[in-house]
């Protein structure tokens, strides 16, 4: 059954290096990082920001990813004035969020709400690694966990679109304690008979893979994401052999069983509509 919600798996481009990524005029034309095809952003926004010649996904803003996601007009934000302070009084900790606030138009690192998809009302957050990196600090754990008890309380499912460098290292040990309040709330909602959709883009990592990122019903990823949790060059140091060249890439992981689909990003909804569809009818297709 599972078969009849995918389509058949494509090959799309791997995560580029840093060595490829050049940048042109925003708001102009882009060249793409790994094809190095040159086009209008107007183009690339007609095709949710994919390169229509080797398949690159660019990562997106959450608030891009919200205009794609729900049914028009139909989306609600929660807690958008929760906002970290300094518990280790790190330096400088305090102007980069502000700056990042600025840039980004978030308050943190994830967007949390509700919406509709294809008339499906769910609770969905999307996380942007334009707020540092999308890491998570004590406030991204806290809107998380918040959103999933929501969720909980009002019967709806679950959807969380991870983008993450993994844990906040500017606040330290309470950054890592989001990802057992983050896994514990999602315990609580699975046994309380909650769907959950992960969602895996470019990149997810650290602490975020390491948690409530793994821990979905359905773990999904766009093609090329990088997913996993320590770097490339320390694991090979580490086990003192060279790794595939495409590991910790979407790919990989559905290859050995870690994902149970990569989905093109104009698919995505579509996929998203028919699981919500079949769990609200209690599992029976129709």
């Amino acid at each position: 059954m599972m078969k009849d919600f995918f389509t058949k798996k494509k090959k799309y481009a791997t995560v580029p290096s840093a060595k490829a990524r050049q940048d042109v005029p925003e708001g102009i034309v882009r060249k793409c990082p790994k094809c190095k095809k040159i086009m209008y952003v107007k183009e690339l926004q007609k095709h949710l920001f994919v390169c229509q010649s080797c398949g690159y996904h660019y990562p997106i803003s959450a608030q891009v990813r919200a205009e794609m996601l729900f049914d028009q007009n139909s989306y609600v934000e929660f807690d958008r004035n929760m906002v970290s302070l300094n518990p280790l009084q790190f330096p400088n900790y305090l102007n980069k969020l502000e700056s990042d606030r600025k840039k980004t138009g978030l308050n943190e690192a994830v967007w949390t709400g509700k919406g509709m998809i294809e008339g499906y009302e769910t609770a969905v957050a999307i996380m942007d690694k334009g707020f540092r990196m999308g890491s998570m600090g004590s406030v991204v754990g806290e809107k998380l966990t918040r959103l999933v008890e929501y969720a909980d309380q009002n019967g709806l499912p679950v959807i969380i679109f991870s983008a993450s460098g993994g844990a906040r290292m500017q606040e330290g040990v309470l950054s890592l304690m989001q990802m057992a309040k983050t896994s514990a709330a999602l315990k609580t909602f699975s046994k309380n008979g909650g769907l959950y959709i992960s969602i895996m883009t470019h990149p997810t990592t650290g602490g975020v893979s390491a948690s409530f990122a793994s821990l979905g019903d359905y773990n999904f990823a766009e093609p090329g994401a990088l997913i996993g949790f320590a770097g490339r060059r320390i694991i090979e140091q580490t086990i003192g052999e060279k790794l595939p060249e495409d590991f910790q890439t979407a790919e990989f992981l559905l290859k050995h069983g870690q994902l149970d689909q990569v989905i093109p990003r104009s698919e995505l909804r579509n996929v998203l509509s028919r699981i919500l569809s079949i769990h609200a009818a209690g599992g029976v297709e129709g």
